[in-house]
């Protein structure tokens, strides 16, 4: 098992436990003793979206596609649909999430959980990998940061 990381957003930190995969669209991925597994928004996903406001799930539990999509969420910093890391089976979304979707924000990598799902993972990186892809695209991701900041001001 790979040691947990730390990715720091300028002063703030995005932790990122070295027992978990990760997917580019910034999901987590744990496999469950059923075989399964269990995917959710990565703690530096969270702290770009800040507070979840809304989520929607616009497909019922089958088969997806990779970057099909799945769903719809409401963030304080946009609105955007949410799609299939991999090509497989979502088995169950997490019904809590529905009610209340603030628990993504409190508890990203417990309760927060999105979807369990049945298929190939091995695309999914490992964290030092998932940390090399943070680091690569930070510069750019600060950039977007800074323009939506700037045209608010306007």
């Amino acid at each position: 098992m790979s040691e947990a990381r730390t990715f720091l957003m300028g002063k703030h930190p995005a932790e990122l436990p070295g027992a978990l995969r990760y997917c580019k669209n910034h999901m987590w991925c744990r496999t469950e003793p059923d075989g399964t597994h269990t995917f959710g928004f990565s703690a530096y996903a969270v702290r770009l979206m800040q507070d979840v406001y809304f989520l929607e799930w616009r497909i019922e539990p089958g088969l997806v596609t990779a970057k099909q999509e799945i769903g719809y969420i409401e963030t304080q910093k946009a609105t955007s649909g949410l799609y299939a890391p991999l090509a497989g089976r979502v088995v169950k979304f997490n019904p809590a999430l529905l009610d209340d979707p603030g628990t993504i924000n409190a508890d990203p990598y417990g309760a927060g959980w999105l979807f369990s799902f049945a298929g190939d993972v091995s695309e999914a990186l490992d964290v030092d990998a998932y940390f090399a892809h943070l680091e690569a695209g930070w510069e750019n991701t600060q950039r977007l940061i800074k323009g939506q900041i700037n045209a608010g001001a306007e």
